[in-house]
């Protein structure tokens, strides 16, 4: 029994012609931006919420627990619903917009959901600037959330489609890579602003969010559709498709890569209701990754560390400014570590690349527990040494997310859905992760106040959990094409109890590596 192994999709690769052409990149480079908004509104929240203007003005209590009430424990001082509640708020804007986003992806194509999510976007960046009650706040949000929601759903897609196969990982790998961008770019203003006097420096964070959402929209007016939306929207006039398949791919010989489509079309075409037929038994282990790679993700723990960088650096004893160039470096840290994932993963496979990551998150979060359990009380701080070791070893952990769950995370779920039921199970995939970003971000705090120190443990294990899960239940997708996806489960040990025996003599369950006739 080949346990979690890999599959081989035999020589379907090697008939599949066409390049990397300045058009895709360029195409793919400006969907991308979405994953800008997604990360800028990550680094923003963390930031703005640990500055003293913005406490003082929209969470006063907070404030003055943290600065006047010294019997209070490091662990508590920021422990507040209503503070959690504007981080948080987000996110459930973001898991009923992306049901809403699913018809209209499916309907529309993936083009008009990108556009909604970046205008949604830019009207939230205004709202928040302008805020002066905490109601204008969280309705800024709120429209954030709607942003995000669609363009999550629809980026990724967009990327998976519109890439190679060969190359489909690193393309995608772009969506996380931005949102990298946009932790990074988010952390540096807020850096940069936080000693503007007369304490105004949050609005300019929070108004900056229209940047990239400026260019998400605009460039979403010139981006090309997809082939596979074209084909599934044009079903009267396949040469659309396949003119567009042609300039995507560089050359006129698409015919195999377009005959997939064509079957994957076919059969498209028989779904009419994707959300129900998703719970058919054929498509179980896509169901069961559509929830457990977002959970997992979430539960990482990485969101936490990405909203709350800066607080929980001020919790050990870092001042306000140091604490916001804790979070710059945290951020350089996990941009970077994306970057290797992207230049490696359609060499070294999904799999492999889980494992490093899991194993380097996990020892990263039990030290730093360890550190925390056995150094910082309720009072006081670290010590300079200390705290700089919490810091390296958040950086470590920051680095295995950069490098495993951050892009694969969006990498898996996007690729491993027939086009059938494509849109909603991308739905479903950030729905999960938006539901479960709401649960822990809202309750993070708390937890810290209450479990101190034990919220490393309890996210450490949960990364152990994951990292056994990928081992024993993920194939391997690499290199093999989109709509040829469903045949890595029929050899899969477990999986194919629920999908059937494929009978492909080129089907190899041991190997990682994609057979090929080049």
């Amino acid at each position: 029994m080949a346990v979690g192994s890999g599959v081989s999709v035999g020589s379907e690769v090697g008939k599949y012609n066409g390049q990397i052409t300045p058009f895709v990149v360029l195409s793919c480079m400006v969907a991308a931006t979405g994953g800008i908004i997604f990360g800028y509104d990550i680094g923003i929240s963390g930031g703005v919420t640990s500055m003293e203007p913005f406490l003082k003005k929209f969470f006063r209590k907070v404030y003055t627990k943290m600065e006047e009430d010294t019997k209070i424990s490091n662990y508590c001082k920021f422990d507040s619903q209503l503070l959690t509640s504007f981080t948080s708020s987000l996110y459930v804007a973001g898991l009923i917009a992306t049901f809403f986003a699913s018809p209209i992806t499916r309907a529309f194509g993936r083009k008009p959901s990108i556009l909604i999510g970046g205008v949604a976007f830019l009207a939230g960046a205004a709202f928040g600037g302008a805020a002066y009650n905490i109601y204008m706040l969280i309705i800024g949000r709120v429209l954030l959330g709607v942003g995000v929601g669609f363009a999550n759903q629809s980026v990724p897609l967009y990327l998976s489609e519109m890439a190679p196969s060969r190359y489909r990982g690193a393309f995608n790998m772009g969506f996380q890579f931005c949102v990298g961008i946009g932790v990074l770019a988010a952390n540096l203003l807020n850096y940069g602003i936080q000693k503007i006097e007369g304490g105004w420096g949050w609005r300019i964070s929070l108004a900056m969010a229209a940047v990239p959402a400026s260019i998400l929209t605009i460039g979403a007016l010139f981006l090309p559709e997809t082939p596979n939306s074209l084909i599934q929207h044009n079903r009267d006039d396949p040469d659309k498709a396949k003119k567009m398949l042609q300039k995507v791919r560089g050359t006129d010989d698409v015919k195999a890569e377009f005959d997939d489509l064509v079957t994957a079309n076919e059969i498209s075409k028989t779904i009419k209701h994707p959300f129900k037929n998703i719970l058919r038994q054929k498509y179980r282990p896509q169901l069961v990754m559509a929830i457990a790679i977002p959970f997992f993700q979430q539960v990482t723990g990485i969101n936490v560390i990405s909203f709350y960088a800066p607080i929980l650096f001020r919790t050990i004893g870092f001042g306000e400014s140091a604490s916001l160039m804790s979070a710059v470096v945290t951020g350089l840290v996990g941009l970077s570590m994306t970057f290797l994932s992207l230049l490696i993963v359609d060499r070294v496979g999904r799999r492999t690349i889980f494992t490093i990551g899991g194993v380097q998150m996990f020892v990263s979060q039990m030290l730093v527990g360890a550190i925390m359990a056995a150094k910082l009380g309720d009072h006081g701080g670290l010590s300079k040494g200390y705290g700089f070791s919490v810091l390296i070893l958040i950086c470590t952990y920051v680095a295995g997310f950069g490098l495993s769950w951050g892009p694969l995370g969006w990498l898996i779920p996007s690729e491993i859905f027939p086009l059938e039921i494509r849109s909603a199970g991308q739905s479903i995939t950030v729905a999960v992760g938006f539901l479960f970003t709401f649960i822990v971000a809202q309750t993070f705090l708390t937890m810290l106040c209450h479990l101190k120190s034990g919220t490393f443990f309890f996210f450490g294990g949960w990364v152990a959990v994951m990292t056994v899960f990928v081992y024993f239940f993920l194939p391997e997708t690499k290199n093999v094409p989109i709509e040829k996806m469903d045949r890595i489960w029929k050899k899969h040990w477990f999986w194919k109890k629920y999908v059937g025996k494929e009978d492909d003599t080129n089907y190899d369950p041991v190997t990682t590596e994609i057979k090929t006739d080049i």
